[in-house]
């Protein structure tokens, strides 16, 4: 019902968009041309045979509104630009406004979008006070059945309310097990499958591991006959830190278990806002490069800039670019030695460079040149890449993105040397995170917390 009164709805917006756009551009009373009603009724039949293409009618339960709106806008574009072919095809485009076109082509793609996202907060707001809600049975081990418990209590407006939990751990050990999280805990199946008939549970949720494909078989063989959703969230705890993501390889489906996490059109915003950015920093900050240079020059010998190679997105590597706050010295290969309070090797300005992070500005050269993000996870000595790779889990996955002159870890204390193990964990904890929940807002956040919170830091010297 609710997806008939939608395709209704949409169709009624496309009207509706239609003669508001007649009165914005001739403003004189409605009285359409055959034309303009011939658009309109092929963008209203259009709208009934694509966007169901598009999933625009699908159930958004449990989904994100964002994607959501992306995929209905484009949905809509695809009719505007079918309507089009059409109208041209019969050779009526001649005699129809642009500026009516323009107007109802935004008007009527608004009305839908506006309406989608009233319908997403009644319906939130309804399910949070636990109505239109659907009912779900878990299957699982009690530790990842505590995980789904957990999120589905932390998410009350995605409208799932959990029932009772089948414990595949003591499976045959009696109908019935401790509760957990004060519901029902089901040892045997055939209890189980009584109970979700009996109380007409809609959703079987298989919280499973991958190696668990006789269990699967089993509780589809079950199920078969019922009209109940079975769907399978895979325990992969174990396999990797990061998020799965589900993809297509030669028509085959596939799960992701590392993998770039990032997708190259969401990294679009984040490319622009780096060249721009970098720019403008650099001219911004030209005399203080200006000053920092001839000071550099005039306190010891050596070269203005430091040059190391790092590794970059994907463990390429490339030259970071410093201003030089050490003396000229040589190390053993392979070996390098961090910096560490009251450091003889630190000169008087590059202790204060250091300090106050004026050493990392050349670093916008290399967000210039592509090789680094103005935000991203701090990259590395390759001597420390080597050290730590092996003793902290996820080290390298740092690098499935490009290094950053500014990070979360950062913003959160943890710059400067990393004399002990735990302290590298810690960041690489911060940097996955950041990686793990990645927006573009959420670079901006870090930019701002960055510029407002300042560049020093009491661990750097």
């Amino acid at each position: 019902m609710f997806r008939n009164t939608a395709r209704c709805l949409d169709a009624l917006f496309v009207v509706a968009g239609g003669l508001l756009a007649h009165w914005l551009r001739y403003s004189t009373p409605i009285a359409l041309s055959d034309t303009q009603r011939l658009l309109i009724a092929f963008n209203c039949v259009l709208v009934l045979l694509l966007f169901p293409g598009f999933g625009v009618y699908e159930t958004w339960r449990g989904k994100a509104l964002a994607p959501i709106l992306a995929r209905i806008a484009a949905a809509w574009m695809m009719v505007v630009a079918t309507g089009l072919v059409l109208a041209f095809t019969l050779h009526r485009m001649d005699a129809v406004s642009r500026l009516w076109f323009g107007y109802s082509t935004l008007i009527s793609g608004a009305l839908i979008i506006v309406a989608r996202c009233a319908m997403h907060v009644v319906l939130r707001s309804v399910r949070s006070r636990g109505m239109n809600v659907r009912t779900v049975a878990i299957v699982g081990a009690p530790g990842f059945s505590r995980t789904l418990l957990a999120h589905l209590e932390h998410a009350p407006q995605a409208g799932f309310k959990p029932v009772c939990v089948f414990d595949t751990s003591v499976e045959g050990a009696g109908a019935y097990g401790p509760r957990l999280s004060r519901l029902p805990v089901l040892t045997d199946l055939n209890a189980f499958a009584d109970k979700v008939r009996d109380e007409h549970v809609n959703e079987v949720w298989l919280a499973l591991p991958l190696s668990e494909e006789h269990t699967l078989y089993r509780f589809a063989h079950t199920f078969r006959h019922d009209f109940v959703n079975l769907r399978f969230i895979p325990d992969v705890r174990s396999l990797s830190l990061f998020k799965h993501a589900l993809g297509d390889v030669v028509g085959l489906p596939t799960l992701n278990l590392s993998a770039t996490p990032i997708s190259p059109p969401q990294m679009w915003p984040k490319l622009m806002f780096d060249r721009l950015f970098a720019a403008l920093a650099l001219l911004a900050l030209a005399p203080v490069f200006i000053v920092l240079a001839i000071g550099i020059k005039l306190t010891s010998p050596g070269p203005v800039f430091f040059r190391q190679t790092r590794k970059g997105v994907d463990g390429q590597p490339f030259a970071i670019y410093k201003f030089r706050s050490m003396t000229v010295h040589h190390e053993a290969h392979g070996q390098i030695t961090q910096a560490t309070r009251n450091d003889v090797r630190v000169t008087k300005l590059g202790g204060f460079m250091r300090r106050t992070s004026l050493d990392e500005l050349p670093q916008f050269l290399n967000v210039l040149l592509g090789q680094m993000s103005v935000v991203g996870p701090r990259p590395h000595a390759i001597e420390h890449d080597d050290l730590y790779k092996d003793q902290v889990y996820g080290y390298m996955h740092r690098y499935r993105i490009k290094p950053g002159i500014t990070g979360w870890a950062q913003v959160n204390g943890y710059r400067g040397a990393t004399t002990k193990v735990e302290k590298m964990e810690a960041r690489v904890k911060f940097d996955l995170f950041y990686i793990d929940n990645w927006s573009f807002w959420f670079d901006m956040k870090i930019v701002f917390i960055t510029i407002f919170k300042g560049f020093v830091g009491r661990n750097a010297f």
